[in-house]
């Protein structure tokens, strides 16, 4: 038998007060992050500023070609790198958001023009030198931006340099 509980001693809390005491503290910042988000003067976004971001979004749109065409070319790449292309389709959706552009109608995507076509051998280096120059683009891009979009490009490119590792 296990001894029972001693009173907890006056002015000390209980483990329940401090679960609640938690749990009310974490409500109250929750709402308190997304009810100002939208009155957020930092993510307020500049004529300038839209046009980097709409150029951002261009970078992605050409890497979600360039996977498409890379997976096209090499059938063993096309099974080990899948969940990547998803991954960058998206990242090209977020920033198609944060960018306030609509998807395009057609479904088709900025692509690699006919002289760059994927070497069959050489598919894998191809994608990651696309990969790594996408996520270099938006590292680049980044500091002009401040808030919600400074940390989604931010995000982008360290996941980029993720899959650029990982198709190493």
């Amino acid at each position: 038998m296990s001894a029972p509980c001693s009173p907890t001693p006056a002015g000390a809390f209980s483990r329940r007060a401090l679960l609640l005491a938690a749990a009310a503290g974490s409500a109250a910042l929750a709402a308190g992050c997304t009810n100002g988000a939208a009155e957020d003067p930092a993510d307020a976004v500049t004529p300038a500023q839209a046009d980097r971001l709409a150029a951002q979004v261009e970078v992605q749109e050409r890497l979600v070609a360039d996977y498409a065409q890379a997976l096209a070319a090499s059938p063993q790449l096309a099974a080990s790198a899948a969940v990547l292309a998803a991954q960058s389709r998206e990242q090209l959706d977020r920033l198609r958001a944060a960018a306030a552009q609509p998807a395009p109608s057609s479904g088709a995507t900025a692509g690699t023009s006919a002289a760059e076509a994927v070497p069959a051998e050489g598919a894998v280096a191809w994608l990651q030198a696309r990969v790594a120059a996408a996520a270099d683009a938006h590292a680049r891009a980044c500091p002009d931006f401040t808030g919600g979009r400074a940390a989604l490009l931010g995000s982008i490119a360290a996941g980029l340099r993720a899959q650029a590792g990982q198709l190493s």
